[in-house]
């Protein structure tokens, strides 16, 4: 990528509105925090400047396209382990922008936040200019190729779900039996199984 380009990502809490209606402003404070606090480390850990926090959602700025896909997967998987949070979804594209006051402009930022709005919950829309530049992605599943006519972007944009590969069926049937191994511990251990 050259030094203009960068990849956004883009987080949304499903149904927020309804939680907040629902179960009031102080829980939908809870909620909005839990899930920027989840941001702001998952980003860490994935080498990513956790942007701009919005309540019930989040923009995150990644240097690597892969490793912001790998970080909406985990993302993800973070918000769907705790049942107190209502669903999320996420759009990630890649292309230019510029940082002005300590935000970020531009198409690519513009169309994360657009795809972010058309996924459905716990869904990670990634656009397809992302994925070439991030190119093999290991252990991770690509879903079917559709294109989007985004609110106010001019030419629709190809974009397809992202998720992380089932570990082999064998390992599946193990962990199932075998309830003190985690999903993590079969990842190490995956090449040296029989």
């Amino acid at each position: 990528m050259t030094e203009s380009e960068h990849t956004f990502l883009f987080a949304d809490l499903v149904g927020f509105t309804a939680l907040t209606d629902a179960e009031g402003d102080e829980r939908a404070a809870a909620v909005g925090a839990a899930l920027q606090r989840r941001v702001r480390t998952v980003a860490a850990d994935h080498d990513a400047e956790g942007g701009k926090a919005m309540g019930d959602a989040a923009m995150v700025r990644c240097w690597d396209p892969a490793a912001a896909i790998r970080l909406a997967i985990r993302l993800v998987e973070e918000v769907d382990s705790d049942p107190a949070l209502p669903p999320i979804r996420i759009g990630v594209h890649s292309g230019s922008a510029i940082s002005h006051d300590g935000d970020w402009y531009g198409r690519a930022v513009n169309v994360a936040a657009r795809l972010c709005s058309v996924a459905a919950g716990g869904e990670v829309l990634v656009s397809e200019s992302t994925l070439a530049e991030a190119s093999k992605l290991r252990r991770i599943t690509l879903g079917e190729r559709r294109l989007h006519w985004l609110k106010n972007v001019t030419e629709p944009v190809a974009a397809r779900t992202t998720e992380l590969t089932s570990p082999p069926r064998r390992i599946s049937r193990f962990m199932n039996h075998c309830p003190l191994v985690t999903r993590r511990d079969t990842h190490a251990t995956l090449g040296r199984v029989a």
